[in-house]
Order: structure tokens, then sequence, then C-alpha cells
């Protein structure tokens, strides 16, 4: 049994809108089955993609306040000129500057036109072949109790565990790493980003959701209702969602 992560969640006011910025972003397609706006690598909506984490822009009512989100998006660049290049066809989309206690780094941190925060880093060899998104990323008191959860919970690798960061990718070696990093701030207000996770084909949701909670997680409610996924949090409060497959 495994689950693996398919896209990531993120609440907007007005889900169209912030969804065609993402794909503008990734240079990816934006799709609208339903209420929400999915988006995904150019080619026609497949979900889950094969080798991508998807986004999926979900409407909510409520605007994000001023508390940072705990988690957020790194974007892959391939040199210093596509770097300076991103940024400013980003800037022309919608994005502005967000200072998060960053200093001064080599990476530029933009926010997206409702204010979620986001990097563009600095050409890294190691995210040379991850797609437009290098890392999904996760701030955390204790990177090593988030690689034993997440290590048990999906299917990915760890490659990487110290006091200040944790690092893991998918088995295959393809698409984004799912990385969590040490910070000084703690964890008050649910996130308006998150994680989704589906379970492989004839596996056992209810034996997953299960298996979740004997790992430490526990269940939410977000006045979600009656929905065919189910809301919980790792040991740190992070929400993420199990989602039915199709």
């Amino acid at each position: 049994m495994a689950l693996r992560p398919v896209q990531v969640n993120i609440k907007a006011l007005d889900a169209s809108a912030v969804g065609r910025f993402w794909a503008e972003a990734l240079g990816w397609s934006a799709y609208s089955p339903g209420v929400t706006t999915y988006v995904g690598p150019v080619g026609g909506l497949v979900w889950p993609d094969p080798v991508a984490v998807g986004v999926d822009v979900v409407p909510v009512p409520e605007p994000k306040t001023a508390t940072k989100n705990r988690v957020h998006l790194d974007l892959a660049t391939a040199s210093t000129a596509h770097q300076a290049e991103l940024v400013a066809r980003l800037r022309a989309l919608g994005a502005t500057s967000a200072h998060v206690g960053q200093g001064e780094v080599p990476w530029t941190v933009l926010a997206d036109p409702e204010g979620n925060e986001f990097c563009v880093l600095e050409p890294r060899e190691i995210y040379r072949d991850t797609g437009p998104i290098a890392a999904v990323v996760v701030d955390c008191s204790d990177p090593r109790v988030m690689a034993r959860f997440w290590d048990e919970a999906m299917d990915w690798t760890l490659h990487e565990v110290t006091d200040g960061r944790a690092r893991l990718r998918s088995a295959e070696g393809v698409g984004p790493y799912l990385e969590f990093l040490r910070t000084p701030d703690v964890k008050t207000v649910p996130d308006r980003v998150h994680l989704d996770l589906l379970p492989y084909p004839g596996d056992d949701r209810a034996a997953e959701l299960a298996r979740l909670r004997a790992l430490g997680a526990t269940d939410l409610d977000l006045g979600q209702g009656d929905v065919p996924w189910t809301c919980l949090a790792d040991p740190e409060g992070h929400e993420f969602c199990v989602l039915t497959p199709s």
C-alpha cells in the first residue's frame, strides 16, 4: 500500500484567474472540469499526471490574510538569464514582490495575484530535470519528524534528512521534490496551500487512512461537510487531503 502526491491545492477567491496565472507561470495549461481549475502539462487533461505534480486552484469565499503560507512552490530555472526573464514575465502576469524575511538571497520571492508566496530559484544542478516546479516546500519545526512521517506516508524516496532540511522525490526520480525546511515560526492558521494525495488503483483507501492515523495523522474538520475526500493533518498540523480514486 502507498500514496502519491498528485496535486498542490491552492485556495483562491478567483480560482479561474489564479489558475490562468499558474498555467502561464509554469508553461502549462489550465482546465476547468468543474468548480476548480486544474493546471497541468500541455497536451490535454491527464489526471493524475504520470510525471508532474499538478496544481488545483479551488474557489473559497475568504481572501488570504497577511499570514505567510507555510507551503509554497519553488520554480526552477536553467540559467541566470532564464531566472531574470522568468521573474520579469511573472511580474507582467501580475506577480508582486514578497518579503518573508529572506534578506539578501540569490533567489527571488514573489506572490501570485492573491498573495500566495513562491520563489524563483537561481539555477541549481539538483533541479535541472524537475520540470518548472523544482520543489514543494513546507515550513516546519523538525524536519526529522516530518521525514519519518512523510517517508512512511508516501511511496516517494527520502533523499536527505538533517536537522535543517528533509527532501523526498518520486521513486522514479521524476518531477519535483517535496522539501521540509526548519523555520522559527509556528503554524497558527489553516494554510491556503496543501498537498492532495491519491491511493493507487486497487488499493484500499480506508486501510490507507488507518495507516496514516497510526503514523500520527489526525482528522481535520475544516467545514468541508460531506465530501469524497478526507482532510487530515500531519504531526505538525500541516493539512493534506486523501482523495478518492476516480
